[in-house]
């Protein structure tokens, strides 16, 4: 029987823009092999498989690469199907069974809020490859969480010129690196950019997840609670955040922009 799979941008409010993830709501959960194939075939940064449990649904995040313990742009995108397809009712909360816990989506107008745990970084030193990969001279700031490195770097316009040397960044053992620099826009508070080859993905268009660190990193940095960021990927997308003690709300929007059917 053919399995309803959805295409979605999410972290924007228009087609071909922010990070698309592939949708699959499931019956039952599928064995981890097809789901692997699956996001394989669908070649995203991220597909997402749920199914029924325990009043809300599990939810899996694989890349064409491996499976992941966090990911917003694909659980934005999971939340939207959910609603959108009439697996919730419009005023109803998407909960989510993960790897990382229960995870919460709230609709709050066209935005979507994900209620994610903060992934706090500490300084670190950089790795002897860190840096060079990245073509950054001096960083501001380096710092290493459970997933990933955070870099700081002088500037919005160094965050946007940077062109890693991705085979290089893939020796380096974390999830990805996330670069960050204050905005110089006044719409925004900070930018970054996300890049994570060792899981798969070059550069990741928006990156919900990163934002749980960046958001505590940044709100320390500038004594606020609520911030707006933009990811400065060729796409580009915006990820409000607002940090509740030890846990980091993300808000988000969502596009479909596909849907089709799985045969094999």
């Amino acid at each position: 029987m053919p399995i309803r799979i959805v295409q979605v941008d999410a972290f924007t409010n228009r087609p071909f823009a922010g990070n698309p993830a592939a949708v699959c709501v499931l019956t039952a959960p599928a064995p981890e092999e097809w789901m692997r194939n699956v996001a394989r075939e669908m070649n995203l940064s991220e597909t997402a498989f749920l199914a029924p449990r325990d009043g809300g649904f599990e939810l899996r995040w694989f890349t064409p690469a491996v499976e992941v313990d966090l990911c917003g742009h694909a659980t934005v995108a999971s939340a939207h199907v959910l609603w959108e397809d009439g697996h919730l009712r419009p005023g109803e909360q998407a909960r989510f069974h993960s790897r990382s816990g229960l995870l919460l989506a709230d609709r709050r107008g066209d935005w979507i809020e994900l209620d994610f745990p903060a992934k706090l970084v500490a300084p670190a030193e950089a790795p002897a490859e860190l840096l060079p990969a990245l073509g950054v001279a001096r960083a501001t700031f380096v710092g290493k969480n459970v997933f990933d490195y955070l870099v700081e770097v002088d500037s919005e316009a160094t965050v946007r010129a940077l062109d890693p040397d991705h085979s290089t960044l893939r020796k380096v053992p974390v999830r990805g690196v996330i670069v960050t620099a204050l905005s110089a826009s006044p719409e925004f508070d900070f930018v970054s950019r996300f890049f994570a080859p060792g899981s798969g993905v070059d550069e990741d268009p928006v990156t919900g997840s990163a934002h749980c660190a960046l958001a505590p990193y940044w709100g320390e940095r500038l004594g606020k609670t609520s911030m707006t960021a933009f990811q400065a990927s060729a796409r580009g997308g915006v990820v409000r955040t607002r940090i509740e003690g030890d846990r980091v709300i993300l808000g988000g929007q969502a596009v479909t922009v596909m849907t089709a059917e799985l045969l094999a």
